[in-house]
């Protein structure tokens, strides 16, 4: 049986590493995105498949015998066109998302359905923002106020806030790390998605230390119908049961 796992998370190279490891033949597809990605073991394939009946035909084609989403949480529009495939061409789905984060004591979290709704909170929090929604979306937060330090993997496309500082970086963070950025850029909120897992939490937990709000992104739903499960070894037996 051949795997196809949609990639680009930790989740999706470890479940492609475990696989690997027991002479399943995976071809793991990134969305090329990201310039210099973390690239798993095994067979990669770059780039997208062009809408949901081109997918459906190369899972035919190459004979995919069941596929794993393991793209990011906000991934919503490839875990939209997959469902879409697979429900073509017969072929198993799974979902593979990560845990959400859970609020903490001392926590002063701020939920919001959008990236629209979380610029809206932020004049009434604060006037300094660390944003780490990644490079995509940026254009909501184009006219506000604040002063924003946009921290994100690569380079983002205009439209940026007016005002504003880039930080390109790449976790895992660091509780000091953070709390020094937060100190020497006087930040006073902090906007992230529920993209939860460790690598990025520390903002989380520097915020709660120095007492700031956080402006969190409600994730988008998942496709209707698709089984899901929230750890890497889940995945990895649904793999077998799929195969039978």
């Amino acid at each position: 049986m051949r795997v196809l796992i949609l990639g680009g998370t930790g989740e999706a190279r470890e479940l492609a590493a475990l696989l690997h490891r027991d002479n399943v033949a995976v071809i793991s597809s990134l969305a090329g995105r990201v310039a210099r990605p973390r690239l798993p073991v095994g067979e990669v394939r770059v780039g997208g498949f062009g809408g949901p009946a081109k997918l459906a035909e190369w899972l035919t084609r190459e004979r995919i015998g069941c596929v794993v989403d393991a793209t990011h949480p906000f991934a919503e529009r490839i875990s939209a066109s997959v469902a879409q495939a697979a429900g073509r061409a017969g072929v198993p789905l799974l979902r593979l998302a990560r845990p959400g984060w859970s609020e903490r004591p001392g926590d002063r979290w701020i939920w919001a359905d959008d990236l629209d709704a979380a610029a809206a909170q932020i004049p009434s929090l604060g006037s300094r923002v660390l944003l780490t929604t990644g490079r995509q979306g940026l254009a909501a937060f184009a006219d506000g106020d604040a002063f924003f330090l946009v921290r994100c993997v690569d380079p983002p496309e205009p439209p940026l806030p007016r005002d504003h500082e880039l930080l390109l970086d790449r976790g895992p963070y660091t509780l000091a790390g953070e709390l020094e950025l937060i100190d020497r850029h006087r930040l006073d909120v902090v906007v992230t998605k529920d993209s939860g897992g460790r690598l990025t939490e520390a903002k989380l937990d520097a915020a709660r230390a120095r007492d700031l709000p956080v402006i969190v992104v409600r994730r988008p739903p998942s496709p209707a119908g698709v089984q899901a499960v929230e750890s890497v070894a889940e995945a990895h037996a649904w793999v077998f049961d799929a195969a039978g």
